[in-house]
């Protein structure tokens, strides 16, 4: 689904949201409340200008309107693989998008990823995966890395991930596999108004991917573990 279909399904014509390149930024009125909107589109590389723009992004909310709701809207290929951001430092560029989103957190803004479309690689791990919870629509595509990739750099077989797709959402690529891994909090289907009521209500700075992930049997130890390792510090 395109993002102008996506967003006249949420708000109408009660909105300022425009692209600019593969860049989406504005505000939106929802039920009398006024949203922050930012995110990429037409699949983007995100590369060091266009993290630094939605960090830019953020910053402005959290500066100028705290404590107002931000919604990402996700559609992403994944870190732009050029020499040039490589030189520029974009590892750098996008943690520093992923702190402002934590900042933003901290600070008291709902903030709520929404996958529409495409999300794969860093461009979905420094964006939607740092909101306070994480939706996306049933088309959308989910994914870190195909398994022939996944083969190459850990040497194993292609047949024996294939297999352990099978049985394992870690290993899967798909919208499903991550909802069961609890990256996903749920998939919105029909009224994307209500999903995006509900998703504000149960907006919160303590992240329950973990848990959801050991409640739907995608990551049964996660949860245990951090704990373990909480209790120990």
């Amino acid at each position: 689904m395109d993002w102008r279909t996506v967003v006249t399904r949420l708000f109408g014509a009660c909105h300022a949201i425009a692209a600019d390149g593969e860049f989406l930024g504005g505000m939106a009125v929802f039920e009398g409340t006024a949203l922050a909107v930012v995110g990429t589109t037409n699949h983007a590389a995100v590369g060091v200008d266009l993290a630094l723009r939605q960090a830019r992004a953020v910053l402005a909310t959290i500066a100028e309107h705290p404590g107002r709701p931000l919604l990402l809207l996700v559609d992403t290929q994944g870190q732009a693989l050029r020499r040039r951001d490589e030189l520029l430092g974009i590892h750098r560029a996008m943690a520093h998008l992923g702190c402002c989103l934590d900042l933003a957190r901290r600070r008291g803004h709902p903030v709520v990823g929404l996958v529409y479309d495409q999300a794969l690689s860093g461009g979905f791990i420094t964006s939607g995966l740092m909101a306070d919870v994480c939706h996306a629509l049933p088309e959308a595509e989910i994914r870190v890395m195909r398994i022939p990739a996944m083969a190459r750099v850990t040497k194993l077989p292609e047949s024996m991930l294939l297999q352990l797709s099978r049985s394992n959402p870690v290993f899967a690529p798909g919208v499903e596999n991550y909802v069961a891994m609890g990256g996903v909090r749920r998939l919105w289907q029909g009224d994307l108004q209500a999903a995006l009521r509900e998703a504000l209500a149960q907006a919160s700075t303590d992240d329950v991917r973990a848990r959801d992930g050991a409640a739907r049997g995608g990551r049964r130890l996660a949860a245990d573990v951090a704990q373990r390792v909480l209790d120990a510090a």
